[in-house]
């Protein structure tokens, strides 16, 4: 066999990355276990605040070392193979930043009857309208003022220099775009920072290109007021002057010395050497100590016996600490006998980002003069008029700011106060940057220059800008799950990968003898290959992703499905054993490479185009793919090659007795019954679509807009009872089912559907709350986990905004049809007939069709699924398979053309068809046992998903047979023709 060393090489290579990036996930969930066993006391209960502190002090600690390099547990913990949320528990948010307050910013808050018209016009209608609020702000303002001009609300004093009386429309509405484009790169900023600062682990923020949206997921988070409040309130932009070591010093060594003083009490026994070893501050005595001296009346207070708060210290460098040590002076600062000893007038913060020097993180501790109980600074944000990245007199990056009149005036008194100290920006509580004051700053006008890059500078002005127009964050989407409802999830997943995988063994044994365990390695390689990988790309497993592995399952089996069958067709022949596997491998590639690339295209057009969940299962599906065609065609060989080395007498074998000759030597006329085929199709179809369109069919919030809630009671309660109740609560604007368990019931409203803001989301779930308190009788907890009689707890929730369902209804039309361009340029350029690529594209519309039919014949039966998110990608899936099984046939009419001979193409097709039974049979099969398996344990959410899967798998096979196939024989009917007219050659 050629190559096999590389094949070889590359094999131990992906294999040692992928244990390489796996183990950090055992690391992970052994420092877990540990913390779990910290936290939990005798009775066997766990103390969380204990557990997460446990995880705290580790955080930046050494836990892992691979070949000498030491790893922290957060640097373990951003390596590992994360859960998504819905296998953890959690929050998804996403968040708009709200253009409205920028427009009525730019114009200077203007009072002006028509432009305040065009505003509330172009609100309403932004609630139904799927376009950008400044176009639909400007058609409102043409309905409202006519051919008046838009200078003459924005052309202000505040924006002199930008925009004047000559200023045209379209110039105007450029630079609110650009206004609203910097608010929103603010706003994630901001944000970024704040869920850097919220502490839960692999948190993930995003930008969604071309909406104005920002997506953010935090896993394992259970407050989630608190999450609402952190993600929506309004960033406070501050200045504040800035007290320098020698103001506060002689208060740090009292500190030092009661801290001292405080652990000698507790350590009674301990000598000097036990001392040094609690705190060595053999580089202390240098820069730090002069520092401190200055304003110190007793030096000898440092000595050899000092406190965290100046061992920790980095001489050299000023009031400053490694990142890691921040935690424990935080809760120093933080105690009130130490608060007792510092000036009333002092506060502490922390710089925003680390510096990194010497090989460290480090972070500078500043010291404010703000009085204890206030919040008000000096001077606010809100004076600033603008602020730019710019260039200094020497060329560097630097940032210009502009403050009103008001904000002149304050900023000359401070910079006047301050010439040789330091002002600090602050913002949140933390501080960006403390530039030095070199003197009275009397315009507005100022510069702040320092060691900036062009980004920092960027960053910095868009800072300052959010004291200049006020840019609220409004939630328009929100998902939580429940840490229960994650772990059921998690377990139903687990549990269908593990059954599904079990069966397509015994299936592949039992049919292919040998060859089975062979094409099972691949198998296990190709799980073992998605988990590694996924973890290399810092990718989190969700329930979708399990799904998507699940499905995996069933289709990577289909590549040694068609070899062992090309194999066994060779053996038939009458080829040696090593003839028929060098040729079944040969003649068995093209099929597979061009139905793995048109299955992928389909998975890449669901992630470029797919939101939350269909992301994760687009991945993992592109990964298998990859990762399947590779261990399937090359892993497998090496295998193969290795057990038949001893020719004719090898240990391998591809069929049991019973499977031996099954499904051979057929001659089936599939082409004779082509119309009977397009009737029963027809009807199938007619009637489903009549159904979807006069019962209708059910769509979930992801396309209607609105909140679900998972409610989950402590015994069984009638969805219909319910509903009842709270119809009245709702004005009929509500669905109660079934979720799972009988005592599980999924509330879905779409009340207040086009209200995003905070007040709407409480009202909605208080009536929720109440409705179901009145009619059960029940009381409300928050906790599942603790779950008495009589009781109902919300363990899971979403919410979608109308615009969110529009865009996400939109993508999804999108991806179908851009799936389907893509699937039939491929076919195009791979067999050169536009007949063969419009067969392909009318099979698939006829699998998409079948599939809705089915969902609306299913909803009749009282089986009702909703069309969502992930119904979108179970039909793309279905593309992708059925597309699969097309190609194949496709394949062997290719190759039956090249070498027909005297052949009719009509033979030739049915013999294509019937060639191809065997795999095609196979493939269905071990797919539909894997399907199966998950619509039985995959659980409530991937309900939908299977049922589409299941007949979408069913319709493919049959569509490649009935549909594809017939339909190129008559569209090639003028050549078929021609060919019938023609004279068979004489064969001499």
């Amino acid at each position: 066999m050629k190559n096999k060393g590389i094949i070889v090489f590359l094999t131990v290579v992906i294999t040692g990355l992928c244990l390489y990036y796996l183990s950090f996930t055992l690391v992970s969930n052994s420092v877990q276990k540990k913390a779990t066993t910290y936290a939990t006391d005798e009775s066997g209960n766990i103390d969380f605040d204990k557990r997460q502190s446990y995880l705290d002090s580790v955080w930046r600690e050494p836990v892992y070392s691979f070949l000498g390099i030491p790893f922290t547990y957060q640097e373990v913990k951003n390596t590992e193979l994360g859960l998504g949320l819905d296998l953890q528990g959690g929050m998804h948010v996403t968040l708009e930043v709200s253009p409205i307050e920028i427009v009525k910013g730019l114009s200077g808050g203007s009072k002006d009857p028509e432009f305040n018209q065009a505003i509330a016009l172009a609100v309403e209608r932004s609630k139904t309208v799927n376009e950008s609020f400044v176009s639909i702000f400007y058609q409102a303002w043409q309905e409202e003022a006519g051919d008046r001009q838009l200078n003459t609300i924005f052309a202000t004093a505040a924006n002199r220099g930008r925009i004047s009386l000559e200023s045209s429309d379209t110039d105007i509405l450029n630079i609110i775009d650009d206004e609203v484009e910097n608010a929103i790169d603010r706003s994630f900023n901001i944000l970024r920072t704040r869920i850097d600062r919220f502490g839960t682990s692999q948190p993930n923020i995003q930008r969604i290109q071309n909406t104005g949206r920002i997506q953010i997921e935090l896993p394992g988070v259970d407050n989630v007021e608190r999450v609402r409040n952190l993600l929506q309130g309004v960033a406070k932009l501050q200045f504040w002057e800035v007290a320098e070591i020698d103001e506060f010093g002689d208060a740090l060594q009292q500190v030092n010395a009661f801290l001292v003083e405080e652990a000698r009490s507790e350590q009674p026994q301990a000598n000097a050497e036990d001392m040094e070893a609690v705190a060595d501050t053999t580089d202390l005595e240098s820069d730090l100590a002069r520092q401190l001296a200055e304003g110190a009346s007793d030096q000898d207070s440092l000595g050899m016996d000092v406190s965290p708060i100046f061992s920790l210290l980095k001489a050299n460098y000023g009031l400053v600490y490694e990142l890691r040590d921040t935690i424990a002076i935080n809760r120093i600062l933080k105690r009130d006998d130490v608060q007792s000893l510092l000036p009333r007038d002092i506060r502490f913060m922390w710089s925003v980002k680390p510096q990194v020097q010497e090989g460290m993180e480090l972070l500078e501790l500043h010291a404010i003069k703000a009085p204890r109980g206030t919040d008000q600074a000096p001077l606010e944000g809100d004076v600033i008029t603008d602020a730019r990245q710019s260039l200094d007199q020497t060329s560097r990056p630097a940032v210009s700011m502009q403050m009103n009149a008001e904000g002149a005036r304050n900023w000359r008194r401070l910079t006047a106060e301050n010439i040789g100290n330091r002002i600090a920006v602050v913002l949140d509580n933390y501080v960006y940057t403390a530039p030095t004051v070199q003197g009275e700053i009397p315009s507005g006008q100022s510069e702040i220059t320092g060691n900036f890059t062009m980004e920092e500078a960027k960053d910095l002005a868009n800072i300052l800008k959010s004291g200049t127009l006020p840019a609220p964050t409004n939630i328009v989407e929100e998902a939580i799950v429940g840490p229960t409802l994650g772990i059921e999830a998690r377990n139903q997943g687990i549990n269908s990968m593990i059954a599904g995988l079990v069966l397509v063994v015994l299936f592949m044994v039992a049919y292919y003898s040998k060859g089975g365990f062979v094409a099972i390695a691949a198998l296990l390689f190709n799980i073992f290959f998605i988990l590694g990988i996924l973890a290399q790309l810092g990718a989190a497993l969700t329930l979708p992703g399990i799904a998507g592995i699940v499905l995996t399952i069933g289709m990577s089996i289909d590549a040694n499905v068609l070899i062992f069958e090309r194999i066994k067709e060779e053996l038939r022949n009458g080829a040696g054993i090593l003839q028929a596997i060098s040729s079944g491998y040969d003649k068995a590639f093209s099929a597979i490479l061009d139905s793995n690339v048109t299955t992928f295209l389909t998975g890449a057009i669901l992630y470029a185009l797919g939101q939350g969940p269909v992301k994760g299962f687009a991945i993992v599906l592109m990964i298998g793919i990859a990762s399947s065609f590779f261990s399937a065609v090359f892993i497998t060989r090496v295998i193969v090659h290795w057990m038949s080395k001893k020719g004719d007498k090898s240990t391998i074998s591809f069929a049991t007795p019973f499977a031996r000759n099954l499904l051979t030597d057929l001659s089936i006329d599939f082409l004779g019954k082509r119309k009977i085929a397009y009737l029963i199709s027809t009807s199938i179809i007619v009637v489903g679509m009549v159904l979807a369109l006069t019962t209708g069919l059910k769509f979930g919030v992801d396309f209607t807009g609105g909140r679900y809630y998972i409610v989950e009671f402590n015994e069984p309660i009638p969805a219909s009872e319910l509903k009842v109740g709270l119809d009245n609560e709702f004005d009929g604007a509500v669905e109660v089912k079934t979720y799972g368990a009988n005592n599980i019931l999924k509330v879905t409203t779409s009340y207040l559907v086009n209200e995003d803001n905070e007040e709407a989301n409480r009202e909605v779930e208080t009536k929720i709350r109440e409705g179901i308190a009145t009619v059960t009788g029940f009381s409300f907890i928050e906790d599942a986990n603790q779950m008495t009689e009589g009781a109902f707890a919300i363990t899971g929730s979403n919410k979608v905004g109308a615009t969110v369902a529009d865009d996400i209804k939109n993508s999804s039309l999108e991806a179908m049809f851009f799936s389907l361009v893509a699937i039939f340029l491929y076919i195009l350029l791979r067999f050169r007939k536009w007949q063969f690529s419009l067969a392909s594209i009318i099979a698939l519309i006829h699998d998409t069709f079948f599939v809705i039919a089915a969902f609306a014949i299913a909803s009749t039966f009282g089986a009702t699924f909703e069309i969502d998110q992930v119904f979108i990608a179970a039909v793309l899936t279905v593309i992708g398979y059925s597309i699969n099984d097309t190609v194949i046939v496709f394949d062997r009419i290719r190759e039956n053309i090249t070498n027909r001979g005297t052949g009719k193409l009509v033979q030739m097709f049915n013999d294509a068809i019937n060639q191809t039974l065997a795999r095609t049979i196979i493939t269905s099969a071990t797919t539909l046992i894997v399907v199966l398996v998950l619509l039985i344990f995959g659980g409530e959410v991937l309900r939908g998903f299977s049922f589409a899967l299941l007949i979408g798998v069913l319709v493919g096979t049959y569509s490649s047979i009935y549909i594809a196939t017939p339909v190129v024989v008559d569209l090639m009917k003028r050549e078929i023709a021609s060919e019938a007219s023609t004279p068979p050659k004489k064969v001499a």
